[in-house]
């Protein structure tokens, strides 16, 4: 939409401010979509039936959104090392960005008419969107060592996420605000109908904040190097490029260990952030329908506004005892709240419980990245090295929320699979003391 500015240096306030930007766009759709105003949407939906017609099968409408968040992470986890390695060989990962988050973009606003009789639409607009998300996640990300340098990319990251939850809950309150009082803002029909229109007009609001705020992003990043040109064989020289970074990889112990260690840990974090809304609605005792609904919102919007000091401060702890040591820490709180969860029962035990989430959820994310973006050796290839840690990511999402359906099928309860997550995170802590050291890492 804007032309490009000139070229800002490495590791300066406004350059890093810019990138950080792109998580205040995109989070949105994490809190919005993923986890508070869609899956209320989507379940008002299947009031009288909670089946759909998929082709002649007869499908839990459950069962359907899984399977369809499953094959979106299947697909990014499949596209993004290739186009990652084209992205690296052409050298104009922006524009690879771009696509992805107008797509994402466009995909939300195209939520306005996701309904019944237009299920297969609906769906179509809902895969996109998380192709939009998770792509752009990996371009995105592998900015992150060439706008910072080492000693500033914990707060770097810490900053783009700190930003994420900050508008997040912004466009969040907004939303809930149109939804709870339609009248308010002209939304006529009954309190359902104009609740639900509100819904779908809050999908929109996020494809648009979403478009909006990325061009900030956009505006300042680094175009690339070179001849951003498509030239002739350039998917084969892509492909050999993504089979040089992946051989670096092989051949580097610290990124080998780093990332066994981050596939389990996260893993049982992005499961655990994933099921803790349908945990809190199956296995705390609310006292009413109404008070389960604003106590799951309460709990998300303390999770998310928590989250904000818990990256600040993981950044600040990881630069006087070192990040493996922090994640370590982290790892460690994240065991002992699977374990409490366990236990808990009441409301206020789960607000509670949200409140050490959301302390230790920011951290380990933003520490995460960081900490794997100070281990990529010096290098063009970023955005194909950023794939192999999205892989890594989107692969432990898809056996995590496996393996929790399983055990909660076979067990009949989320609190056997909530604990087997602990282990999950304690095995995490023995694997990142495997990491070789280096420097103050």
């Amino acid at each position: 939409m804007f032309v490009n500015a000139i070229p800002l240096e490495k590791g300066s306030k406004k350059l890093i401010n810019a990138w950080a930007s792109y998580d205040w766009a995109n989070s949105v759709y994490s809190l919005v979509i993923s986890t508070a105003i869609f899956p209320i949407y989507y379940g008002s939906l299947f009031n009288e039936i909670n089946t759909v017609d998929f082709f002649g099968f007869s499908i839990k409408n459950t069962a359907m959104i899984s399977f369809v968040t499953a094959i979106a992470f299947i697909v990014v986890s499949f596209i993004t090392p290739f186009l990652s390695g084209i992205a690296d060989y052409v050298g104009n990962k922006k524009r690879f960005m771009k696509f992805f988050v107008y797509l994402g973009a466009l995909s939300c606003i195209g939520l306005y008419w996701f309904d019944l009789e237009t299920i297969y639409l609906g769906y179509t607009f809902y895969f996109l969107a998380m192709i939009g998300l998770w792509s752009s996640l990996v371009f995105y990300n592998s900015y992150l060592p060439d706008i910072a340098y080492l000693d500033q990319q914990n707060r770097a990251s810490s900053r783009g996420y700190s930003m994420g939850y900050i508008g997040s809950v912004i466009l969040l309150l907004f939303n809930l605000s149109m939804v709870m009082n339609p009248k308010f803002y002209g939304i006529s029909g009954s309190d359902y109908e104009s609740s639900m229109i509100a819904m779908k007009y809050s999908f929109v609001s996020v494809g648009i904040w979403w478009a909006l705020f990325s061009q900030i992003a956009f505006y300042y990043l680094p175009k690339g190097r070179g001849d951003s040109k498509f030239k002739k064989d350039i998917i084969w020289n892509g492909f050999k490029e993504l089979q040089i970074v992946f051989y670096q990889l092989i051949d580097n112990l610290r990124l080998k260990r780093f990332l066994a260690a981050f596939f389990l840990y996260s893993m049982s974090l992005q499961t655990v952030l994933l099921v803790a809304a349908y945990f809190g609605e199956e296995e705390i005792k609310w006292i009413s329908t109404s008070e389960k609904t604003i106590g799951l919102i309460v709990s998300i919007i303390i999770i998310q506004i928590v989250a904000i000091f818990g990256a600040i401060i993981t950044a600040r702890a990881s630069e006087k005892f070192g990040n493996i040591p922090i994640l370590i820490i982290l790892n460690i709180i994240w065991a002992l709240i699977c374990i409490k969860a366990f236990y808990i029962h009441t409301p206020m035990e789960f607000y509670y419980i949200a409140g050490f989430v959301g302390m230790v959820m920011g951290g380990l994310q933003s520490l995460s990245r960081s900490t794997y973006s100070m281990f990529i050796p010096e290098t063009k290839d970023t955005a194909s090295f950023f794939s192999f840690y999205s892989i890594t990511e989107k692969v432990g999402i898809i056996i995590g929320m496996i393996l929790f359906g399983i055990i909660d099928q076979i067990t009949g309860s989320m609190r056997n699979s909530v604990l087997m997550f602990a282990i999950f995170f304690i095995i995490g802590v023995f694997l990142l003391l495997r990491v070789p050291k280096a420097r103050s890492f």
